[in-house]
């Protein structure tokens, strides 16, 4: 049995599961998430808790049982306290700047950058160069965290672009002049 996906879920105060047509529904006070049912799984939920049992012994129903089960889990903490990602702009002249549903990057390109933000997501410019980006969905919170950092992913010469905050980049050491004597 997965190890992950025999342990139950722990259902937060004021949070409120349904399963139906082979969807899971989680609702709390952050939002609302829904997710398909897992092949080879059932979900069983009861008054404190949820439950995920798998039909089978096989490799691809043992993965699902898990994943399952981290998927539930990842509801239940998005719906009551969220996700959040952090992002670093590093460059002279390098900011960002959030207007309504629209973020603006100004990341050495010879034009700004606009960005639509998704339903669902809340990005705040803490400063010019610290973006944050909260939401109820883990996986939606980190996609677009990523699609904002892929616009100018951190080189490694001079350390210059977006970067996670807790990301460290690796650093290369740049030409060095060869005399010409040689």
């Amino acid at each position: 049995m997965s190890r992950i996906g025999k342990q139950p879920v722990a259902i937060a105060k004021g949070v409120e599961i349904k399963v139906a047509d082979g969807r899971v529904r989680v609702k709390g006070p952050k939002g609302q998430l829904e997710e398909a049912v897992a092949p080879h799984c059932t979900v069983q939920v009861s008054a404190n808790d949820v439950r995920i049992e798998r039909d089978s012994d096989e490799k691809r129903a043992k993965g699902m049982h898990g994943l399952m089960r981290a998927l539930i889990a990842n509801m239940v903490t998005g719906v009551t306290t969220g996700f959040s990602k952090s992002l670093d702009i590093i460059g002279v002249g390098y900011r960002a700047e959030v207007q309504g549903r629209k973020l603006t990057l100004t990341i050495g390109f010879s034009h700004p950058v606009v960005v639509e933000i998704p339903q669902g997501l809340e990005v705040v410019a803490e400063t010019q160069t610290r973006l944050v980006i909260r939401g109820p969905s883990k996986q939606q919170v980190g996609q677009f965290a990523a699609e904002i950092r892929e616009i100018r992913p951190p080189e490694p010469y001079k350390g210059k672009g977006i970067r996670y905050v807790d990301e460290s980049v690796r650093r290369k050491v740049g030409k060095t002049g060869v005399s010409a004597g040689s």
